[in-house]
């Protein structure tokens, strides 16, 4: 059976009517404010804790990947660049040393 705004006033009409105006409404501010299909129990809250908590630990181990990936490529292009500046470097002292020994023999 579904609860309506005017079944519940038709109740608190009957309860008003045997009980008086003050006992009516005390009695009314107990009932919850829509049917109990719609008030989260215990086990609800329970249900949603452990579902929060899975999803929770999901993005973490989510995030750590994406973060070790991003950590990897980092390293990679790193290493990379350190070789390609070594060659340089390399490149430009050779070149400055021939530059010295032309420089000498003249």
């Amino acid at each position: 059976m579904t609860i309506s705004e005017e079944t519940r006033h038709h109740l608190y009409l009957r309860l008003e009517a045997v009980l008086g105006a003050e006992e009516a409404a005390t009695l009314m501010e107990h009932l919850p404010p829509v049917g109990w299909a719609d008030v989260a129990t215990k086990r609800d809250v329970d249900g949603l804790a452990v579902a929060t908590k899975r999803d929770i630990e999901g993005l973490a181990e989510s995030t750590r990947r994406d973060i070790e990936g991003l950590e990897m490529r980092s390293n990679a292009r790193l290493e990379r660049e350190l070789r390609l500046m070594t060659w340089r470097l390399v490149t430009v002292v050779i070149a400055v040393g021939s530059l010295v020994i032309a420089g000498v023999r003249l």
